[in-house]
């Protein structure tokens, strides 16, 4: 256990040590945040500030194999890098051409489709993973392979999305994910999955040093499809489907207020928030300040992973 600690503050260092000089790189590249229009007058002061911050988090996949090399490791990091590549290409072409649009939303969902499908494939033919779902102490729902499959390419996908859409204020993402990443180092009895899990912590509380308000850099979807996508594969690894709407909860809530918004407009023409993902709600509504509602939204995270921890350590075991 203290050698997995070590190396989860060993992560933190690094990152915290070598931030600064991605931050002046993406400066001198002139890689930086272009701003939306429709966004209020305190994000329209964010324009200018360094994107792709969240390619500094590859030190942890260096840092993970390096310390724990094994194929269930290597599963873990490739699917980060898969789905940060994914971000990579939409965060340069914002960056490079100042178009806050990206790449499109059909090429960004295709992609990760089939990455997906390519990391469910490996996980069945190499790592034993079954078509179950685990319901309570040692019960089980055996779904058919075509059904179990196409549940989770869903549930990937759109959790990898509804986390990427919570990345919308300074350090939100990195608040709200490091329970979510704690959560699974207390259930695993895998150390890849452990070690994994604490050295993302550890390179999140390193990045947290930078994108606190007022942000020096943004991680933007280079860092949050790749925790999007760790985070899921995570739970279907560890069989916990059942438990992920209670755990991504503040995921969940962040994308169905845009989904409820789109609904909402197209039938009435109002919009059911001011702004949609819904912490910008708060602020527009409530006048919330950023580290109001970040500190909420990782405050709600931990009672989620709390009440997802008491039901998997009661119920389930």
């Amino acid at each position: 256990m203290f050698g997995i600690m070590a190396i989860s503050g060993l992560s933190f260092l690094l990152v915290a040590m070598f931030t600064p000089l991605l931050i002046w790189t993406l400066h001198r590249l002139r890689l930086t945040q272009p701003i939306r229009s429709e966004l209020p007058a305190d994000h329209q002061a964010k324009r200018g500030t360094p994107l792709m911050a969240g390619l500094i988090l590859l030190i942890g996949i260096a840092i993970s194999l390096q310390f724990h090399p094994g194929p269930l490791m290597l599963l873990l990091c490739v699917t980060f890098l898969l789905f940060s590549s994914v971000g990579f290409l939409d965060d340069f072409k914002k960056a490079f051409w100042q178009n806050p649009s990206g790449i499109t939303g059909r090429s960004k969902l295709v992609l990760q489709f089939i990455f997906t499908g390519t990391i469910l494939y490996v996980l069945f033919h190499s790592f034993g993973l079954t078509s179950d779902l685990e319901l309570f102490q040692g019960h089980y729902l055996q779904l058919p392979l075509y059904l179990y499959v196409g549940i989770i390419l869903l549930f990937v996908v759109g959790s990898a999305n509804a986390i990427n859409f919570t990345d919308g204020l300074d350090g939100l993402l990195i608040n709200v994910a490091i329970p979510t990443y704690f959560f699974f180092f207390m259930i695993s009895d895998k150390p890849e999955v452990q070690t994994f899990s604490l050295v993302m912590i550890g390179c999140l509380l390193g990045l947290f040093l930078y994108n606190i308000y007022p942000a020096r850099a943004f991680m933007g979807d280079t860092g949050s499809l790749a925790i999007g996508g760790s985070l899921s594969i995570l739970a279907v690894i560890e069989k916990v489907e059942l438990l992920i709407p209670i755990l991504f909860f503040v995921y969940f809530a962040e994308q169905l207020s845009v989904i409820l918004q789109v609904w909402y407009y197209k039938r009435t023409k109002l919009r059911l928030f001011r702004m949609a993902p819904i912490h910008f709600h708060f602020s527009l509504k409530y006048g919330w300040s950023e580290n109001k509602i970040v500190m909420i939204f990782g405050f709600i995270s931990w009672v989620s992973v709390l009440l997802s921890w008491l039901i998997w350590k009661f119920l389930m075991h």
